[in-house]
């Protein structure tokens, strides 16, 4: 008998709460569960933007990069082109001036 009463007293409380109460309970409990949501979904959408934003520095950069390389690789063959010339030069003033000596003159 007295664990019926001690139930009682304990249930009691609960079933008094009137349906209006337990509504509005139920629309905090579903509002504080929006909010989460709402949150977290905030938080993945920040997340992809900053990956977003991270790829697109690192195309930026390798961008750059093999720009700077084409720009080196044509300077180079350019350096190659002037310093084969020169040698071509050189070589043939060479040869005039051993042919010369040669023959001669």
């Amino acid at each position: 008998m007295k664990k019926l009463a001690f139930a009682l007293l304990v249930l009691a409380p609960l079933a008094a709460c009137s349906e209006r109460a337990q509504d509005k309970t139920a629309e905090a409990a579903d509002a504080v569960a929006a909010d989460a949501n709402a949150t977290t979904a905030e938080a993945v959408d920040d997340v992809q933007r900053a990956g977003e934003r991270v790829l697109g520095a690192a195309d930026n950069a390798v961008d750059t990069a093999g720009d700077r390389i084409e720009d080196a690789a044509k300077d180079a063959g350019r350096e190659l082109k002037e310093g084969t010339r020169d040698v071509r030069r050189e070589t043939g003033e060479g040869l005039r001036e051993a042919g010369n000596e040669v023959d001669g003159r």
